[in-house]
């Protein structure tokens, strides 16, 4: 399984090109590990084409799966009525049908998000993802919260409290460095957090001046790593001097790629990851 030392390519802003289209350009920018979506599997399981030959297809592409990514309705979501696309589809994520899928495929964890408008108390929030957790440990994977500012759970600082009080040893956390900085996070909260526990890492950077849309900003304008105001040199040192052991993840929403081939795309992002750690790896 890959390591620290490892990338890992997120899919999420290229779902747009069918999964097995990603892989020979990933592998080829260097990527050790893919990040995949479930609608990914079920789209390919619909056409007939089995899980097994799904994840043989990857493992044959050099990649390994990192995490399914995401379920998104494990709470009560008050969105979730709403007739688009979005609420439709999170409707779909749920734990079982998520977790199941990532023990067909073979995935080494599922993501988790809450994109409610309020956040849920920590008690309601941490039984709930005690449960999400017991199920995935039946299979015998690990979930991680994906703390994002524009959901119901919006910090380091809430997603840890959610994890703690679950006190489940396979529950996480996906620290998202654009997630982290427009957040407030703080590396000396982040210091105090057992690597162990940190189960996927998401580099990119931000601009030095947030966009009054915040949503917007997320999904459009993310910068490539090394470009913006985050010091993720610090953040990358944090996280190895905390133990973990987690891939890099690469994960960058920018309209400026829609001009790009995945192929160009996905070495900008290696390149550029590469920069930052080995800027954060080297001793003075």
């Amino acid at each position: 399984m890959p390591g620290s030392n490892d990338l890992s390519f997120s899919s999420a802003p290229f779902l747009h090109v069918p999964l097995l289209d990603r892989l020979a350009p990933v592998r080829a920018a260097g990527f050790a590990a893919i990040a995949i979506s479930p609608f990914d599997v079920w789209a390919l399981e619909d056409t007939g084409m089995p899980a097994q030959e799904i994840a043989a297809r990857i493992t044959d592409a050099g990649l390994a799966i990192a995490e399914l990514d995401c379920i998104a309705c494990w709470m009560d979501h008050p969105h979730a009525v709403a007739d688009d696309d979005l609420s439709r589809a999170l409707l779909n994520l749920t734990p079982q049908r998520v977790i199941e899928t990532a023990a067909r495929i073979g995935a080494r964890s599922v993501a988790v998000i809450d994109l409610s408008p309020a956040p849920a108390p920590i008690d309601i929030a941490a039984q709930a993802f005690a449960r999400l957790c017991d199920m995935a440990a039946q299979h015998g994977l690990h979930a991680h919260i994906e703390f994002i500012p524009v959901g119901g759970i919006r910090s380091l600082g809430d997603a840890w409290a959610i994890v703690s009080e679950a006190g489940r040893t396979n529950g996480g956390i996906t620290l998202d460095a654009w997630h982290f900085h427009r957040s407030g996070s703080t590396r000396d909260l982040l210091a105090t957090i057992p690597g162990a526990h940190i189960h996927a890492v998401q580099l990119c950077d931000a601009l030095p001046v947030a966009l009054p849309d915040m949503w917007a900003e997320l999904m459009t304008h993310r910068l490539l790593p090394g470009e913006g105001a985050i010091d993720l040199a610090g953040l990358i040192r944090t996280l190895d001097a905390i133990g973990c052991t987690a891939p890099i993840g690469v994960e960058v929403f920018n309209i400026r790629q829609n001009d790009q081939t995945l192929a160009e795309t996905a070495r900008d992002w290696a390149t550029a990851t590469r920069a930052v750690l080995a800027t954060a790896r080297t001793i003075p």
